[in-house]
């Protein structure tokens, strides 16, 4: 116990930070959740303590649910990419066989879009896609098209580029770490696996994604948390109408509405039903990867 204290000491300006910015936070919504204050033409009204109320009334809201739905769609449809990509490019890197030129100048290349500001970011392909942008002048250049297509009209386009923007975005950072992770594998594994006959994907799938499965999943519960609080791509894209017909109005651009219009009770109690959700879906896909564990032991 003497000893301790020195960790503890350690440890314990990441314990503040934590309490007091995270910890704190919760607590504090969670609180506000149970109160309600509205606006009586240009006078705050409240708060006022309403218990529950909030919470039911957004969970018997049907619209919480779509965009739920919209949020999970353009996650899924950025991550999917993302993590194929960044596996690909991650094995190369790691493969020396493949006598790969330039891999130092190249990691740092795909790492470079993680730095961009995101609003940056998405002002930018907001330009590059617009009905008298580049993309649609070289494609009618080109002959593909014979008008402008109006991308931010289309429901799947405009999913589909907040999708690819949140993929090229994180990939260089995903790569990296799956490389960090390959690249601590022992060659000899690997060595001993090619002497015995094992081929190149057997040795992939047998022995270098089994033993970089805890980056894995810290890549896919990262990956979630930031897809559940995805925001500031599809807001400025869409100038925070999630258009078009909502398609891409996420939960947080919900929560942020309400927040905006000074309805903080509403705002702390969709926050409060996001962290549960969070929570359960990390639960979820710890218990997955300890059920395969397992299963991978017993046989």
């Amino acid at each position: 116990m003497k000893k301790s204290k020195w960790g503890i000491l350690f440890i314990s300006p990441y314990i503040i930070v934590y309490l007091l910015f995270t910890a704190l936070p919760i607590v504090i919504s969670l609180y506000k959740s149970l109160f309600v204050n509205y606006w009586k033409g240009l006078e705050e009204v409240g708060p006022f303590f309403c218990g529950l109320e909030n919470y039911v009334t957004l969970l018997t809201d049907k619209s919480i649910y779509t965009y739920l739905g919209n949020t999970a769609i353009m996650w899924i449809l950025g991550f999917v990419p993302q993590l194929v990509l960044s596996i690909t490019l991650a094995a190369w890197f790691s493969n020396h066989r493949l006598g790969l030129r330039g891999i130092q100048f190249f990691k740092t290349v795909i790492y470079f879009p993680n730095l961009i500001i995101a609003a940056s970011f998405a002002s930018l392909f907001f330009s590059f896609f617009a009905d008298c942008g580049p993309v649609n002048a070289l494609l009618m250049e080109l002959g593909i098209i014979d008008e402008p297509f109006q991308f931010f009209s289309n429901t799947w386009s405009t999913r589909a580029l907040v999708a690819f923007m949140n993929c090229t975005m994180w990939f260089g950072n995903t790569t990296l770490l799956l490389l960090a992770g390959m690249l601590g594998i022992d060659k000899s594994l690997k060595e001993a696996a090619e002497v015995d006959g094992a081929s190149t994907w057997q040795v992939f799938t047998r022995i270098t994604l089994p033993l970089i499965r805890p980056i894995l999943l810290y890549v896919i519960i990262t990956s979630l948390i930031g897809g559940i609080q995805m925001f500031d791509v599809p807001q400025i894209l869409t100038k925070g109408t999630g258009d078009p017909n909502r398609s891409t109005m996420t939960v947080l651009m919900y929560m942020n509405k309400h927040m905006f219009s000074k309805n903080y009770g509403v705002s702390g109690a969709l926050s409060f039903i996001l962290f549960v959700v969070t929570a359960v879906l990390s639960i979820i896909v710890f218990s997955l990867n300890s059920k395969t564990e397992e299963g991978r032991g017993v046989r």
